[in-house]
């Protein structure tokens, strides 16, 4: 991912909600899900269709990364553009990034049509988003980097200045470190790393 310099911040969700929307006996049931990964999303779409394996259709839409660049949407058998397209839409309407929705559909015998499923599918998504919390999320990038014990107290140091996140750190004769730093501070601690004697930057 590039350096960002004009935001490194965007909206997400703080935890799992769900949703639900009704219309001529058919239930979409909607399950919005905080995520990071296409990996983590893979599981839960197969959790998802296991607990709700009696469903007609389990259509879904995701948006990840800062911008949102990395996204989907699946009308998973629905007419073409009614079902993943409409969840997707809220997800850009709300400017939410690194969340899935996922809309069951229950059918109830009667055929909404193509403008009757948009709507469906829209609300259910729509209702996840407002029955969950909007948090405001900070873009970072890993960074793993080794040093000698003798470096210890220069790079708490920067850990201390920066604050990164610390994800794995081990202490022995070689000591070595993985921190996610923002977006905005990674070039200044990568030049502040770099700069110190002994330390070494891994290519992540």
């Amino acid at each position: 991912m590039s350096e960002i310099t004009s935001s490194d911040t965007y909206k997400s969700i703080s935890k799992p909600s769900t949703g639900i929307y009704k219309e001529l006996g058919s239930k979409f049931l909607s399950f919005a899900f905080p995520v990071s990964s296409e990996e983590e999303i893979k599981d839960i779409l197969t959790e998802i269709r296991k607990s709700h394996f009696d469903a007609r259709h389990h259509c879904y839409a995701y948006r990840l990364g800062v911008s949102g660049e990395l996204w989907r949407a699946n009308d998973d058998g629905e007419p073409s553009s009614s079902a993943g397209k409409p969840i997707h839409g809220q997800l850009l309407s709300y400017g939410l990034s690194d969340v899935l929705i996922v809309v069951v559909r229950y059918f109830g015998g009667t055929k909404l049509g193509v403008p009757g499923l948009i709507r469906a599918y829209r609300n259910a998504a729509s209702d996840s988003i407002e029955n969950g919390e909007i948090i405001e999320k900070i873009a970072g990038e890993d960074v793993t980097f080794t040093f000698g014990y003798l470096q210890m107290n220069d790079v708490m140091k920067l850990i201390r200045e920066f604050a990164p996140e610390v994800k794995e750190q081990n202490f022995d004769n070689l000591c070595r470190m993985t921190v996610n730093v923002r977006l905005r501070d990674k070039h200044r601690f990568l030049e502040a790393l770099c700069s110190a004697d002994g330390v070494s930057v891994e290519e992540n």
